[in-house]
């Protein structure tokens, strides 16, 4: 006998947005990061929509907290695909998809390494609104936070590239 359990209500999250940002090459950091969160403005609010990000990062098989998720092995079949053409970044998970435009130098770090740092933060960030600029300490504020961090799935991607 099998059972089937139904996949996270996707429309629960609200918004999800993706963020591109690289470390300071000048201190020896030049890892491309990229950050995937949702607004907090899904129709059942904020915690239900930080509640569906855990489901979904548990139905595709990713830990929360200080485990590194590593997708370069077998990246065709890890659940969540970055794609880069120019400076465009699109990431691919199981139901959801998610774009952004990459500054020159993550594009220079993706292309060099060949991978990316991926997180996903299951904490609302209703602050960071799509198309409009991050400053560079409010990023540091959100991204640095521990209960971020141990809150988050953490992943290395490969980036792929369209031909």
């Amino acid at each position: 006998m099998t059972s089937t359990q139904a996949a996270t209500d996707r429309t629960l999250l609200g918004t999800l947005s993706v963020l591109a940002w690289i470390g300071d090459p000048s201190e020896g950091h030049d890892v491309p990061y990229l950050l995937a969160y949702a607004l907090g403005d899904g129709p059942q609010g904020r915690e239900a929509g930080e509640e569906a990000a855990r489901a979904l990062l548990r139905e595709m098989g990713l830990r929360i907290g200080d485990v590194v998720e590593d997708g370069t092995h077998n990246p065709a079949a890890f659940p969540v695909q970055v794609v880069l053409a120019d400076n465009q970044v699109a990431l691919t998970m199981p139901g959801l998809n998610a774009t952004c435009t990459a500054p020159d130098e993550w594009v220079a770090a993706a292309n060099e390494s060949g991978q990316v740092y991926f997180l996903f933060a299951t904490r609302a960030w209703p602050e960071a609104v799509p198309g409009r600029p991050v400053d560079p300490d409010v990023l540091k504020a959100f991204a640095g936070d521990e209960a971020v961090l141990t809150g988050s799935a953490h992943c290395v991607l490969s980036v792929r590239r369209l031909q």
